[in-house]
C-alpha cells in the first residue's frame, strides 16, 4: 500500500495495517534523511487549487523590493471606486515552504468599504483541474492530494482585509457595514464550492486558522458553522470530504464542531500545546478523520519523551482508525531527522492496528 493509497483508505475510514504519519506539504528539503524517511513510511499529503480566478474590472500591480536585507511585496488594487494597498514581507526560514507576513491591510478607512466589496464581487473563478491532475500522475503514490476552498468570509475579513484592530473597531461601529462585506463574500465564494464539489478532488479543506479566544464562540455560532454548513451540502453532494485547519484552543467550541457537518479535522493539537488531549478530541468529534499536528513544542525534546507522546496518543486514539498523525507547522531545522525518525518508528511498532 503506498502513500496515496494509504492515506485515502484512512479518510475512507478503513482500518489499515499502521496509523500513518504524514507531512502536511513538503515541509522538509529533499536530502537523504528526507529519503530514509519516507521509504520507511513517511507520507506527505500535498494540496492542489482546483480553480483560478481572476478580476476583469480592476487593474492590479505588484512592487517586489528589498529593505535592509528583508524582501517585500507591495500590491496596488485600483477599482473604479477606490485604491487600495497592502504590504507583505517575506519571513526568512530554514524550511521549504515560505513564510509572509501582512504588513499593511488593505483596508485602512471606512472609505474603502466600497473599493473592497466592489474587488471581491468582480472576482471570477473557473474551474482549473489540469494542475491537480498533473501532480497526482507525476507523483504517482508518493503523495496524497488534497484541495481547498475559502474559509468562513468573517475569518478573511479579519486576518486578510481588516487586521484585527481596525475589525475590531469596525465590528463595533460599522457592523452593519461589516456583515454586508461578509455577505459579499459570501456570494462570491458559491461560485467556487460549485467548481470544487464537480472537481477531481476527494478531499478539500475549508479554510481554518480560528482562534477561540479572537473570533469567540458567538461569532464561530453565527458566522462560520451557517458557512461549514453551505459548504458541506454542495461538496456532500459531489461526493467530497470537507474539513477545517483547527490548530489552536478548541475546547471552546468543540461540541459545536463535533455536532458540525465536518468530515475531518486538519491540525488538531493535542496538548501540551492546547486544551484538549487525543482523548478529548475522540470522544467530543465521533466519527471525524483527524489529521493532527503533532505537538510542536515536543520535537526540541529527548526521544525518549517524544516516543512516550506519540504511544500516549496512540492509546487514546483506539481504535486508531480515521487517525493521521501528521506535521502541519514548521519544525526546527536542527531536530526534524532525530524527531520524525522517532514519531514514525513508534507509529510502526505501537500503530498496529486495531489499537487496544
Amino acid at each position: 500500500m503506498n502513500c496515496a493509497e494509504r492515506i485515502d483508505a484512512v479518510f475512507s475510514g478503513d482500518m489499515v495495517d499502521t496509523v500513518p504519519f504524514a507531512l502536511k506539504g513538503w515541509r522538509i528539503p529533499q536530502c537523504e534523511a528526507e529519503r530514509e524517511l519516507r521509504n520507511a513510511g513517511l507520507c506527505v499529503i500535498d494540496s492542489r487549487s482546483v480553480y483560478s480566478s481572476s478580476s476583469p474590472n480592476t487593474e492590479t500591480d505588484v512592487l517586489h523590493f528589498t529593505r535592509q536585507g528583508v524582501s517585500y511585496q507591495k500590491r496596488t488594487v485600483r477599482t473604479p471606486v477606490g485604491v487600495l494597498t497592502s504590504l507583505t514581507r517575506e519571513v526568512a526560514t530554514d524550511q521549504t515552504e515560505r513564510t509572509t507576513w501582512r504588513v499593511e491591510m488593505p483596508f485602512k478607512t471606512p472609505q474603502d468599504y466600497d473599493a473592497v466589496e466592489f474587488m471581491i464581487r468582480d472576482r471570477i473563478h473557473v474551474p482549473a483541474y489540469d494542475n491537480f491532475l498533473k501532480a497526482q500522475r507525476q507523483m504517482g503514490g508518493d503523495a496524497f492530494f488534497k484541495t481547498s476552498t475559502p474559509g468562513a468570509p468573517i475569518h478573511t475579513i479579519m486576518y486578510e482585509i481588516m487586521g484585527l484592530e481596525t475589525f475590531s473597531i469596525e465590528w463595533a461601529e460599522r457592523r452593519d457595514r461589516v456583515l454586508a462585506l461578509n455577505d459579499a463574500i459570501a456570494e462570491n465564494q458559491r461560485e467556487i464550492f460549485a467548481i470544487v464539489a464537480k472537481s477531481p478532488a476527494n478531499v478539500v479543506q475549508c479554510g481554518g486558522n480560528y482562534a477561540a479566544e479572537v473570533l469567540g464562540r458567538e461569532r464561530l455560532i453565527e458566522l462560520v458553522l451557517p458557512h461549514w454548513e453551505e459548504v458541506c451540502d454542495v461538496l456532500h453532494a459531489g461526493g467530497k470530504m470537507v474539513g477545517s485547519h483547527l490548530d489552536a484552543n478548541n475546547r471552546l467550541w468543540a461540541k459545536e464542531i463535533g455536532n458540525s457537518k465536518l468530515d475531518w479535522i486538519e491540525a488538531f493539537t493535542p496538548a501540551p500545546d492546547t486544551d484538549m488531549s487525543m482523548a478529548d478530541a475522540r470522544k467530543m468529534w465521533p466519527g471525524k478523520v483527524l489529521f493532527i499536528n503533532f505537538p510542536s513544542s515536543l520535537h526540541i525534546e529527548s526521544v525518549p519523551t517524544i516516543e512516550a507522546a506519540t504511544k500516549q496518543i496512540l492509546l487514546e486514539s483506539a481504535p486508531g482508525d480515521r487517525l493521521i498523525i501528521g506535521i502541519t507547522e514548521n519544525v526546527p531545522e536542527n531536530r526534524w531527522r532525530e524527531s520524525f525518525r522517532a514519531i514514525l518508528e513508534t507509529a510502526r511498532i505501537h500503530g498496529k492496528l486495531p489499537l487496544g
